[in-house]
């Protein structure tokens, strides 16, 4: 049975990293803008009087938006054609948790619009949760499907802790700035400087949260205003299509499907950012799913038959192994020792050394005593 996404997907879109940082910014050079700080004043003046956030014009708020203006355009300007797949997604969860609608600008600072955006402590997805955050928030992690990267599932899990930190806080700001610090970091400040307003805590806060907000609020500014300074918006050359979403019988991958149905491996990737290895695995009592958009879809009907027995008849006849397939339920901190190699720490928490090499981003197998190391096991040490 097919489930209809009433989603608009770019067609002919152009692949992406699978890692990046949130937001590197383009080296694309800016085109000289109009400035003129009354005007900039009053329409975030306009912004404070129709929306729940408090934003108080100060030199920082005024200098951040002219800092965007001036040197982030052409990055912000590349993302314009993404927002309008993604902001829909976005406004959807929002507005299903009754939270203010501006708050699908965070994506674009955290991950530049990029489902498979990873940082170096670990954050990943559009919305850039943490594992035990994501767990928390019931977003399930395996070692062939991370659903931080699923834009619909992550997005509502975005939009219902955003309403919880709101809960905590009853105030947006703070709330934004708790997304990005933690709610009891933001507790504890609040508690250390008697303040209980984002624009006076501030000086309690790290460099980056106290940024936070005012980038926040350029981000949206940028978005909102660039035709009042003669920025051109970049044109939106992509074709737009309507997707469905096709209910997956058995483990194949996404080159199994391109081979059959000559959808392109771009648009696969996507569309189905989840899926680590570019495999939809088959496991007992879960369910799931392809997207594709409508124009593929008649085609992977009548030929489902042929991939599954493709996918057997490659799975099968493989020389290297498949990776393992295991849930994450777990996160853990080692600390290394001395005697300590990556083979015997793999071991003692039954993962490989190419996982533990991944999660922490190594680039040898040299290890210094004292470093700390991310491990999601599958099993703990007996000492332990």
């Amino acid at each position: 049975m097919l489930t209809k996404l009433f989603l608009f997907f770019l067609l002919n879109s152009s692949s992406y990293q699978a890692q990046q940082s949130p937001l590197s910014f383009s080296k694309i050079k800016s085109e000289r803008v109009i400035i003129d700080k009354d005007s900039i004043r009053l329409r975030v003046e306009d912004i404070n009087s129709k929306t729940p956030f408090q934003i108080d014009y100060t030199p920082l708020l005024e200098e951040t938006i002219i800092n965007y203006l001036e040197n982030r355009q052409a990055t912000y300007l590349e993302l314009y054609s993404k927002s309008d797949y993604f902001f829909p997604i976005f406004e959807n969860a929002l507005q299903k948790y009754n939270v203010p609608l501006e708050l699908k600008y965070i994506p674009v600072i955290e991950s530049a619009l990029n489902p498979r955006a990873k940082s170096r402590v670990g954050a990943t997805g559009l919305w850039q949760f943490m594992f035990n955050t994501a767990k928390d928030l019931d977003l399930k992690v395996n070692s062939y499907v991370d659903e931080r990267m699923d834009p619909i599932k992550s997005s509502e899990a975005a939009a219902k802790y955003l309403s919880e930190l709101y809960a905590r806080f009853n105030d947006w700001n703070l709330a934004i700035a708790a997304y990005n610090y933690g709610p009891g970091n933001i507790r504890r400040a609040i508690k250390a400087s008697g303040y209980s307003n984002f624009w006076n805590l501030r000086g309690y806060l790290p460099k980056e949260t106290a940024n936070y907000v005012p980038s926040f609020i350029a981000t949206l500014y940028l978005f909102e205003f660039a035709h009042k300074h003669e920025i051109k918006m970049k044109s939106k050359e992509m074709k737009l299509a309507l997707t469905d979403s096709i209910p997956i019988k058995k483990m194949v991958s996404f080159s199994h499907i391109a081979d059959k149905i000559g959808v392109p491996i771009d648009t696969l990737n996507f569309l189905n950012p989840s899926y680590i290895h570019s495999i939809i695995p088959n496991v007992k009592n879960k369910q799931y799913y392809l997207t594709l958009p409508q124009a593929y879809t008649d085609a992977f009907i009548e030929k489902e038959a042929e991939i599954y027995n493709m996918a057997d008849l490659d799975y099968n006849s493989r020389e290297k192994p498949l990776p393992q397939l295991y849930e994450l339920n777990s996160r853990t901190v080692y600390r290394v020792v001395n005697g300590d190699f990556l083979g015997k720490i793999a071991r003692n928490y039954g993962v490989r050394v190419s996982d533990i090499k991944k999660w922490n981003k190594l680039k040898d197998d040299n290890l210094r005593i004292g470093k700390r190391l991310i491990i999601f096991p599958k099993k703990f040490p007996k000492k332990q």
